[in-house]
């Protein structure tokens, strides 16, 4: 009999050791999944930030660049005092190569540490060239390679995120949004410090990329087991049947084209509006000097980007063509405003500025959500990346437009009483 109860108080003990040890397996699990999303939520924010840094520094300096090597080229300025070569020619520089990029690499194969390092590789040597150009020719092509890692680590982290839980994309929206307040607020403050020194500190952005990739970010083995696994059998097809697979995404541009369109067209309009109305707006006897609106102006524009970027779980527009509709309202006032100025203090524009920003940022937002949230599991990957194709397409029509655009209203006599 003492032998029976020790044995049965024996196992009531082991039970309970079981229990203990399942219970705690159970609390664990729950604690690492949580940790591991917010590793994932944090990482893509971070990337967002990064990726679109140099390509809002670029733009943010465009002015400088500009005015910077206008001696050696002689532009003539007109009645206005205002350059020929408008910022819209960096735009271009800035974004044409991103456009290629994006159209191309959704067809190819997936490889995405190759992607991600050559990334960073380029956008180094992009500040490099552009902090010790010696000619407008070597400035823009420091411009184009940072526009090249722009717009390749933005479609392969779009793409990537299939991987990982949508809310990922709405963090990557939001850190995007905050590259361009913080890059545009950070080099209009360390420009004190001269162009070449404030884009040699900005080496540290792509550094920081390769740490939230390659360190933060958990390998999707992490994830959703099931989610991985389908998002594996995609990217070996691709490899295994390219032209298959070729034709199969070409099938599928057709019914991406409900986003593609209206965040193309938010974005035509407002960079007309960025490139082609913001360094002709100059309002005298103001509390800015109207030689720093510009930059206070892109500045105000990224902030008003960065808060709607970063509003889609709190609340979501479905309807994106609403967005455009706004945004060309606001043509209308930029570009008046540019020839006539009639608006009599900054702050009215600084109002406005934000305005149009938040309507860019949520376009973006809210259709890469709806993209992420609406696409099968075998499509998202594709789904993502040729989306991510619109806003630089959109971009693109807008430097080209806002160079003529520009000239135009340079040459225009000043209106009464400017």
């Amino acid at each position: 009999m003492i032998g029976y109860s020790t044995i049965q108080q024996h196992d009531r003990g082991t039970m309970s050791d079981f229990r203990s040890r399942t219970e705690l397996v159970d609390e664990v699990t729950p604690l690492k999944k949580k940790s591991t999303q917010w590793r994932g939520l944090s990482a893509y924010w971070i990337l967002g930030l990064c990726n679109n840094f140099g390509y809002v520094v670029m733009l943010t300096a465009a002015d400088d660049i500009i005015k910077s090597h206008s001696d050696s080229h002689d532009e003539k300025k007109g009645p206005r005092d205002c350059v020929y070569l408008s910022t819209g020619a960096i735009l271009l520089a800035d974004i044409l190569p991103a456009l290629i990029v994006k159209l191309l690499a959704p067809f190819i194969p997936f490889f995405v540490h190759v992607r991600v390092a050559l990334c960073i590789v380029v956008a180094c040597a992009g500040f490099l060239m552009v902090a010790f150009s010696e000619n407008i020719t070597m400035s823009i092509t420091g411009v184009v390679l940072t526009s090249f890692c722009s717009g390749l680590g933005e479609v392969t982290f779009l793409q990537y995120s299939a991987f990982y839980d949508k809310n990922v994309v709405s963090t990557w929206s939001s850190g995007t949004g905050g590259a361009g307040v913080i890059g545009a607020g950070t080099y209009t403050i360390l420009n004190t410090f001269g162009m070449k020194n404030t884009l040699l500190i900005m080496l540290l952005v792509p550094i920081t990329m390769g740490i939230s990739f390659w360190v933060i970010l958990p390998r999707p083995a992490d994830e959703d087991k099931k989610l991985v696994e389908i998002q594996k059998r995609v990217n070996s097809e691709e490899v295994d049947s390219p032209v298959a697979t070729f034709f199969n995404k070409i099938r599928k541009v057709p019914s991406l084209m409900k986003f593609i369109v209206p965040l193309s067209t938010v974005y035509l309009f407002e960079y007309f509006i960025n490139q082609g109305t913001f360094e002709l707006i100059k309002i005298k006897n103001d509390f800015v000097d109207p030689d720093k609106q510009y930059h206070w102006l892109q500045v105000d524009y990224q902030i008003g980007v960065f808060l709607s970027r970063s509003s889609v779980n709190l609340f979501h527009v479905r309807h994106i063509w609403i967005f455009s509709l706004l945004q060309l309202l606001n043509v209308a006032v930029f570009t008046t405003e540019a020839i006539y100025y009639y608006i009599p203090h900054f702050w009215i524009i600084l109002m406005l500025t934000l305005w149009e920003g938040l309507l860019g940022g949520a376009a973006y937002v809210n259709t890469f959500y709806r993209v992420s949230s609406e696409s099968k599991e075998e499509d998202k990957q594709f789904s993502l990346a040729a989306t991510s194709f619109a806003d630089s397409i959109g971009i693109s029509i807008a430097g080209v437009i806002s160079i003529f655009a520009h000239n135009k209203i340079c040459d225009m006599p000043l209106p009464n009483g400017a």
